[in-house]
C-alpha cells in the first residue's frame, strides 16, 4: 500500500481539479512543498487550526472521490495488467498493450504513470 504522502499526491493527480483554489494551495504547500502547518498559516494569513481544518477536509474529499469513482485503484490495476501483458513478450500483445498505454497517457495518464 502507498504511504500517506504518495497516496495523497496520487489522489490529487486524479481529483485535484475538483478542489477549490484554497484547498489546492494548502494541499500543495503541505504535500508538495513540505511546509509545516505553521508555515502555511503564516504564508496564507490564517491560523494554524484553520489550515489544519482545510487540509483535513481536503484529504477527506480526495478519499471520498476515490471511494466513489475508483480512478486511482483502477489505474493501478490497469498498470499491473499492462506490465503482465508486456512480460509475455508476444509481439502482437506487446503492440496492443503499448497502444493502450499511449491511449491512457493521452488522457492525462502520463503524469499519473510517473507516480
Amino acid at each position: 500500500m502507498l504511504d500517506k504522502i504518495e497516496r495523497m499526491n496520487a489522489l490529487y493527480d486524479f481529483y485535484g481539479d475538483l478542489l477549490t483554489d484554497k484547498q489546492k494551495e494548502v494541499f500543495e504547500w503541505y504535500y508538495q512543498n513540505d511546509n509545516s502547518l505553521a508555515e502555511i498559516a503564516e504564508q496564507s494569513g490564517s491560523s494554524r487550526a484553520a489550515v489544519h481544518d482545510v487540509l483535513k477536509r481536503t484529504e477527506q474529499l480526495l478519499e471520498d472521490y476515490e471511494k466513489s469513482l475508483h480512478l486511482l485503484d483502477n489505474f493501478r490495476k490497469r498498470s499491473k495488467i499492462y506490465t503482465d501483458l508486456l512480460s509475455l513478450e508476444i509481439r502482437s500483445v506487446t503492440e496492443l498493450t503499448t497502444e493502450l498505454i499511449h491511449i491512457d497517457m493521452d488522457n492525462g495518464g502520463e503524469e499519473k504513470c510517473q507516480k
